[in-house]
C-alpha cells in the first residue's frame, strides 16, 4: 500500500480532481489547506532574508492511500494535471503505509481502501 501525498496549487484542484475522477479505480481522497514556503532564491537555492517577510503561498495538500500497482498511474494523473512549467507547480511524495484499518467495517489493508 502507498500513500500519496501531492502539494499544488490552489487554482490546479479542479483540473486535478477531475483528472483523479476519471481513473478507473481511484480510492478517493483528502484535501488540507496549507501554507509554504519555496526553496530560497540565492544562488543554489539558499534563502538568503534582506528583511522579515515571510514569502508564503497558499497551497492544497492532497493525501490519498492506494494499491501499489495504482500508484504509479495516480502519481502520473496528479502531476501532468498539476504541471505548469513554472516555479512552484508543487510537489508529490510517495511512501509506504504498513497497514490500513477501515474504522467502520474493520477491514484491513487493500480492501480497506
Amino acid at each position: 500500500m502507498k500513500q500519496i501525498t501531492a502539494i499544488i496549487r490552489p487554482n490546479m484542484l479542479e483540473r486535478v480532481t477531475h483528472a483523479l475522477h476519471g481513473l478507473e479505480h481511484f480510492p478517493g481522497f483528502t484535501l488540507m489547506r496549507g501554507k509554504g514556503e519555496s526553496r530560497g532564491r540565492a544562488p543554489g537555492h539558499a534563502y538568503h532574508a534582506t528583511e522579515w517577510n515571510l514569502d508564503e503561498h497558499d497551497r492544497v495538500v492532497l493525501l490519498t492511500l492506494c494499491s501499489d500497482e495504482l500508484a504509479p498511474l495516480v502519481v502520473e494523473t496528479i502531476r501532468s494535471a498539476a504541471h505548469t512549467g513554472r516555479p512552484g507547480d508543487g510537489l508529490i511524495s510517495v511512501a509506504e503505509v504498513a497497514d490500513i484499518v477501515r474504522i467502520r467495517t474493520d477491514e484491513h489493508g487493500a480492501t480497506a481502501v
